[in-house]
């Protein structure tokens, strides 16, 4: 999570300092919209009028981007196992999860604002906001996450992996 946040920083600042650095070019005649220019590695530059421009997309180290929502999750997770124990659930940025509980590994997704976790062994954990914590919904085999869940805990968010 912390390295994620200093990305983002980073990118924050270029964002704010890079107009400051390019030089201002007068707009033309008539034309009341600004630009943004563009200097590639070997020197040449490209002017793009700003009201021409729809999104500006980065590429991101991972090997798949992450999906909206899912940046707050990344990380380890202790939760209860619903009789009085706890297990670390750690979710991954490129969609993997693993838990202390049974070592089993799976996957995982954010739907709806919650992160919904498939395991190997066929339970399936859901990590949602309840009030100002978390919880943990577990759902045995065959029990739908749309259905009374198998148990609820407590989830605390430790150190990101």
């Amino acid at each position: 999570m912390r390295p994620l946040t200093r990305i983002l920083w980073i990118l924050g600042a270029i964002i704010l300092v890079a107009p400051a650095a390019v030089p201002k070019e007068k707009p033309a005649k008539g034309d009341g919209q600004g630009s943004i220019v563009i200097t590639f590695k070997d020197g040449h530059q490209e002017s793009i009028r700003l009201a021409d421009v729809a999104r500006i997309e980065f590429s991101t180290p991972t090997s798949s981007p992450l999906p909206a929502g899912s940046a707050r999750f990344l990380g380890d997770w202790k939760v209860g196992d619903g009789i009085g124990g706890t297990f670390t659930i750690s979710l991954k940025v490129d969609g993997q999860a693993t838990k202390t509980n049974g070592n089993s590994s799976g996957t995982w997704k954010v739907v709806g604002g919650e992160a919904q976790v498939s395991w190997d062994d066929g339970w399936h954990d859901v990590i949602r906001k309840v009030g100002n914590k978390y919880q943990k919904a577990a759902y045995s085999p065959g029990r739908s996450l749309s259905g009374q869940p198998s148990n609820v805990a407590d989830a605390v968010y430790t150190e990101p992996n």
